[in-house]
């Protein structure tokens, strides 16, 4: 399941769902705009950055990492990534702030030691899904994101439940933002399922909403190209436009699979092993 994407769509339907998950929200939450930033000297992207209103400068910058694999390096590269952005932008912001979304605790960098007195101190938040309690008593925007961590034999129930929950309590357009990306989570987790299964699963017809369309036509593997892109100059720093291409040419499947496969990748070594494997 692509919980990259999902979580990158939800946070740019709703960048204040990030201050939701927070004790102290900043005042103005529903200002801020959920952006990617690059930086440079050495150039890397950072995808989950909440920017504050220019018009209330200097502001403070939230940076936002959601993790769903075990990274043993995770709190060098975003504490390292976060505080040179800051940096490089003093300027800009007042304050920083890093929120790093975990499904469950398990998933959590096991060596801690050399960050313990920043992971506890108040310009860093750790969130578990698993124990934000009950997903019927949170907030629609955030049972979604609980919803991407369900097993797939609970998932069907709690989707038909946020289905008829967000008909009744949400206005529009938000309702059909809400629908959209509740049926993206649920096309994922099924895709080996056919469309009148998943249709039958969630009460509705699939071919009505933008994202079976989506899914189904060109605009999905566009969207998959971004971000192993984005993905891969995470890891690797600017690509080669050689690199690029090689991307750029490959199928949906492939752009899946890679996805999957960069988390293991250290240099670009790996990235060309990996496409002679393809090859083969």
């Amino acid at each position: 399941m692509r919980r990259d994407s999902i979580f990158y769509q939800l946070f740019q339907q709703s960048p204040s769902l990030l201050f939701e998950l927070l004790t102290n929200p900043p005042d103005n939450a529903d200002k801020y705009r959920f952006d990617s930033v690059a930086v440079k000297e050495p150039k890397f992207e950072i995808d989950g950055v909440f920017l504050p209103p220019e018009t209330e400068n200097p502001g403070v910058v939230y940076f936002c990492e959601v993790q769903f694999q075990k990274d043993e390096r995770l709190y060098e590269r975003v504490f390292a990534e976060s505080w040179l952005y800051f940096y490089r932008n003093r300027e800009r912001f007042s304050n920083l702030h890093i929120v790093i979304i975990y499904p469950s605790r398990s998933l959590e960098q096991s060596d801690i030691l050399p960050y313990q007195s920043q992971l506890n101190s108040p310009q860093v938040t750790r969130i578990y899904l698993d124990e934000l309690g009950d997903i019927r008593s949170l907030p629609l925007w955030v049972a979604l994101m609980v919803l991407t961590t369900i097993e797939d034999e609970q998932a069907t129930e709690e989707a038909r439940y946020l289905l008829t929950r967000t008909q009744q309590e949400a206005p529009a357009p938000e309702n059909r933002a809400i629908i959209e990306l509740l049926t993206t989570i649920m096309v994922y987790k099924f895709e080996n399922k056919s469309q009148r299964e998943v249709e039958q699963m969630l009460g509705i017809t699939l071919k009505e909403t933008r994202v079976y369309r989506e899914i189904k036509e060109e605009g999905r593997s566009q969207g998959e190209k971004s971000l192993v892109l984005r993905q891969l100059t995470k890891k690797l720093g600017e690509l080669p436009q050689e690199v690029r291409s090689q991307v750029e040419s490959l199928s949906l499947e492939q752009l899946e699979n890679l996805g999957e496969a960069l988390l293991d990748f250290s240099s670009m070594a790996d990235f060309d092993a990996w496409l002679a494997a393809l090859k083969a």
